[in-house]
């Protein structure tokens, strides 16, 4: 994992065709900007925790019983 510091107005480009840019920093909250290509999908991490739960519950409940 890469840990960076950036202020307001800068960004960082992740293989050339992702910029993940600060627009706004204050106390604590943070708003970013990212611009990629259409087929590359950006999912908020709590969306994705959400979602990547209820998948193992799923499979908890489908699997079958020993």
């Amino acid at each position: 994992m890469l840990v960076l510091g950036r202020r307001p107005g800068e960004y960082v480009l992740i293989d050339n065709n992702i910029m993940v840019k600060v627009i706004k920093s204050d106390e604590g909250h943070l708003r970013l900007a990212i611009e990629a290509p259409k087929h590359i999908s950006i999912v908020r991490g709590e969306l994705w925790e959400e979602n990547n739960i209820a998948l193992e519950t799923a499979k908890k409940v489908d699997a079958p019983a020993t």
